[in-house]
């Protein structure tokens, strides 16, 4: 989402086959960076897509003003979660650009650290 932009689903439908290949040759390449399995298991998705399922609906009720009912119409209504386990607070760009430079320089350095050889 970040390089192609988070882009609704409808939307995705109307570009065709060419923006689904775009997505998955940088969902793949991704995936390499990351010392992850290039193809995630079935399970996987489905969790990826329920999480992106969840944060849709929470976005459309507390952020875009979508009622319930519509959010409910568009996403379904997420079953075991609720807005006051997560911050939806509102944030500029530099904070999010900053929060995650430090997310993934922790990530990055798990990883490095999994990948050296043991002495």
């Amino acid at each position: 989402e970040y390089f192609i932009g988070d882009m609704i689903s409808p939307f995705k439908s109307v570009m065709g086959g060419s923006y689904k290949e775009c997505e998955l040759r940088l969902q793949r390449a991704i995936h390499l960076r990351f010392s992850l399995p290039v193809e995630p298991s079935a399970g996987l998705r489905k969790e990826i897509k329920r999480a992106d399922q969840i944060a849709a609906y929470f976005e459309a009720t507390l952020l875009a003003g979508f009622s319930t009912a519509e959010a409910t119409e568009f996403f379904g209504r997420p079953r075991g979660f609720n807005a006051e386990h997560f911050d939806f607070t509102p944030r500029s760009v530099t904070w999010a650009q900053n929060a995650f430079l430090k997310r993934y320089a922790a990530i990055e350095k798990s990883r490095r650290q999994t990948l050296q050889p043991a002495d």
